[in-house]
C-alpha cells in the first residue's frame, strides 16, 4: 500500500483514468470570468470553456492555487489517509507561482517530509514527470525513489506544440521568446516548446501541415530508436489530434499512448486549436536533445 503521495497541479493535462489509477492528487488553477470564480477541470469542463470562449467577448484570467489550498490537502493526505510523505510536482516556476505556494505550505507540514518539484513543462510533459513519480508509490517506493523517479524523468521529457495565434499568450504574459514573432504579417506557424521553463520557438513554418510534419521531426531527431511513452495533446482540435496520433503511433510504436486535452486554464493562455506532441524517453535510452 502507497506511503507516498504524489500531488501535481491541473496544468498537468492528466487523463482521468490514469488519476485515478495511481492515486493522483490534483490541485486545480482557478479561472476567472465576468466575476465568476471557476476550479480548473472541476466546476468547468473542457467542453464548457470552449463552447463559452467561441461566444464570448470578454476574455478569462486565471489564478494559482494558494498557500492554504496546499496546505489543506497535504494535512488531509497526512491525518486521513495516513501518509508519510508528500512529492508535490508541479509547472515551472517561470510560467507561475504555483510552486512557491506549495514550498510555503510543505514548510508547515514538519515534521511530515514533503519535496516540492519544479517539473520544468507543462501540460501532458509535466504530466509524464507525474506519473512516473506516482508509478513508484503506487508500488510501495519510499518518499526518495518517488523523487528520484520524478527527477530522472525530467530531462527525458520534452514536448511540441503549435497554435493558431499568439494573442492569448502575450495578453497572459507567457509569451517568452515567441513575442519576437508577434505583428508579424507573414502567415506562419510558429512551433513552440518549453526551455528553461519558459517559451521558445523551436520552428517557424507556412501551414499546420507543415507544422505537425516538423514537430515529428524534431521529435524523432530526439528520440532516435528508443522506446518511449507519448501524447497528442490539443484544445479544441480533437479531430486534429487523432489524425496526428496515427502517425505518432505508427511511426513510433510507443510502450505508452494516450491523446489529452487542454483544461480551461491551460485553454485560456493559448486559445483554442493547439495541437502539440509530448514525448518521455525510457530510461537508459536517453540523449541530451538539440534545438531544431
Amino acid at each position: 500500500m502507497a506511503k507516498i503521495a504524489v500531488v501535481t497541479d491541473s496544468a498537468a493535462c492528466l487523463p482521468a483514468e490514469l488519476v485515478r489509477q495511481y492515486d493522483i492528487h490534483v490541485i486545480p488553477f482557478g479561472l476567472i470570468w465576468d466575476q465568476q470564480v471557476f476550479l480548473d477541470g472541476v466546476s468547468i469542463t473542457p467542453a464548457e470553456f470552449y463552447r463559452r470562449f467561441a461566444h464570448s467577448t470578454s476574455r478569462p484570467t486565471s489564478s494559482q492555487p494558494a498557500m492554504q489550498d496546499f496546505l489543506s490537502l497535504y494535512s488531509r493526505l497526512v491525518q486521513e489517509r495516513g501518509m508519510e510523505g508528500i512529492v508535490s510536482i508541479h509547472i515551472p516556476q517561470e510560467l507561475s507561482g504555483t510552486v512557491a505556494q506549495a514550498r510555503l505550505a510543505a514548510q508547515e507540514m514538519a515534521p511530515t517530509p514533503v519535496r516540492v518539484i519544479d517539473s520544468r513543462m507543462a501540460t501532458i510533459a509535466e504530466g509524464f514527470v507525474v506519473l512516473a513519480a506516482a508509478r513508484v508509490a503506487a508500488a510501495g517506493g519510499s518518499l526518495e525513489e518517488v523523487v528520484a523517479a520524478a527527477e530522472a524523468t525530467i530531462p527525458r521529457v520534452n514536448l511540441f506544440a503549435v497554435l493558431t495565434t499568439l494573442e492569448h499568450l502575450h495578453r497572459g504574459g507567457r509569451i517568452g521568446e515567441a513575442a519576437a514573432l508577434l505583428g508579424s504579417r507573414l502567415r506562419i506557424h510558429p512551433i513552440l516548446r518549453l526551455h528553461h521553463g519558459r517559451v521558445a520557438v523551436a520552428g517557424v513554418v507556412r501551414s499546420r501541415q507543415q507544422a505537425r510534419e516538423r514537430m515529428l521531426e524534431m521529435m524523432a531527431r530526439r528520440v532516435g530508436h528508443a522506446p518511449l511513452r507519448a501524447s497528442v495533446f490539443h484544445a479544441e482540435a480533437l479531430a486534429e489530434a487523432q489524425q496526428l496520433a496515427e502517425v505518432v503511433q505508427a511511426r513510433f510504436h510507443p510502450i505508452e499512448f494516450f491523446i489529452t486535452e487542454f483544461t480551461p486554464v491551460m485553454g485560456a493562455h493559448t486559445g483554442p486549436g493547439v495541437i502539440g506532441l509530448a514525448y518521455q524517453i525510457e530510461k537508459g535510452n536517453f540523449r541530451s536533445p538539440t534545438v531544431g
